[in-house]
Formats: structure tokens, C-alpha cells, sequence
């Protein structure tokens, strides 16, 4: 075990790095090459700049939402930024792409709440952002011991979520897009952005 006592150890409350912000974002690209279209998506939903690192999907406790603005003024081009990110691409004229991040938060803002990434071919915008919403809340309700039968439609559980008191809310963002009808690769992104103070 280091006994530098400059770098972090496991358990240090000093070294854990626990996001106090968030902000969505989202962005289509277009590009003959599959690399390039991704990179137009991320400079669309306007976090090109960064030095991106996918990770799962907790909200932490006390985390705001802040808006892209407000949370891209507390980050610089180049920095390692978290993120939570659902991604999909085609090369495949007219093709209907989505990619949806879905979050549901507790009502007890001490307790953590769940991010959902969900990226389907052939679903509709609306769909996709439900289902990776229906994700994050079912999971949530399953770690708060909600009861609920996994069956039922979303909106039917949707009320049962919110009606216990125990979720505060559920939503999503969500970027669709048909395949680029000259065959270009077509790449759609949506991303929760984790800001650290």
C-alpha cells in the first residue's frame, strides 16, 4: 500500500470524485467516414472538445441539473470529462437510428438515482426516450423495493413510480435521425455530461 499521503487511498473521502452537476445534451452527424460522423454528433451536441470517458449509470446524491451552458462554463477544451453517453451509427440510406440516456431521480436527494443508455434501430424518437426512461425508473424502483409488476405498460407504472412519494422524477434525452440518404454514415449521440466542482 502507497503511504504517500498526496495520493488518494481507497475509501478517502478526500479522493473521491463525486459530481455535484450535470447537463444533457445531443447531436446528429453526418460523414463519409463512421469516425468523422461521430465527431460531427459530438460537436453538434457541443462536447467535441473534450476528452470523453464513458461510465454507468448513477446519479449521485445531491447532484443538480444544470443547463449545457451553465455546466460547459465550468469545463475547458482538453480536460477529461465523465460522462454517461448512448451512441449509435448507420451507413444505411434512410435506416431510423435513436440514442436515448434516461434518468430517474429520488425524491430524497441524498439517496442516488439511475441513468439509463438505451440505442435501437427502428424506433421513433418518442419511443426510444420512453423506453431508456422506463429503464432508469424501473431501476430506481427496484433498489427503493417499490413493488411493481415488470409487465405492465410504462405510463401504468409511470403513475405507480410517482404516486409512491419515493421517485421525484423521470425523463429523457433523446436524438433520432434516418440514415443519410447518399449512404454517408449518420451518427446520432446523447450524452449526461458529469461536472465536478
Amino acid at each position: 500500500m502507497d503511504n504517500n499521503p498526496s495520493v488518494p487511498q481507497a475509501g478517502s473521502v478526500s479522493g473521491m470524485l463525486v459530481p455535484k452537476r450535470m447537463f444533457f445534451t445531443k447531436g446528429v452527424g453526418f460523414h463519409k467516414e463512421y469516425l468523422q460522423s461521430f465527431e460531427m454528433a459530438l460537436r453538434d451536441a457541443g462536447i467535441a472538445e473534450y476528452n470523453l470517458v464513458t461510465v454507468s449509470s448513477i446519479f449521485p446524491p445531491n447532484c443538480k441539473r444544470v443547463s449545457k451552458e451553465e455546466g460547459k462554463k465550468l469545463l475547458n477544451p482538453g480536460q477529461v470529462v465523465f460522462c454517461v453517453m448512448a451512441r449509435n451509427a448507420t451507413s444505411e440510406p434512410n435506416r431510423l437510428i435513436a440514442a436515448s440516456i434516461g434518468l430517474a431521480q429520488p425524491a430524497n436527494t441524498n439517496n442516488y438515482g439511475y441513468l439509463s443508455e438505451h440505442h435501437p434501430f427502428g424506433e421513433t424518437e418518442q419511443k426510444c426516450g420512453e423506453y431508456a426512461e422506463d429503464l432508469a425508473a424501473t431501476m430506481l424502483a427496484s433498489t427503493l423495493g417499490l413493488e411493481f409488476d415488470p409487465n405492465a405498460a410504462w405510463d401504468e407504472r409511470e403513475q405507480l413510480y410517482k404516486g409512491s412519494g419515493q421517485i421525484y422524477k423521470t425523463t429523457n434525452i433523446t436524438q433520432s435521425a434516418q440514415g443519410h440518404k447518399d449512404g454517408l454514415w449518420t451518427t446520432v449521440v446523447a450524452a449526461a455530461v458529469l461536472v465536478f466542482d
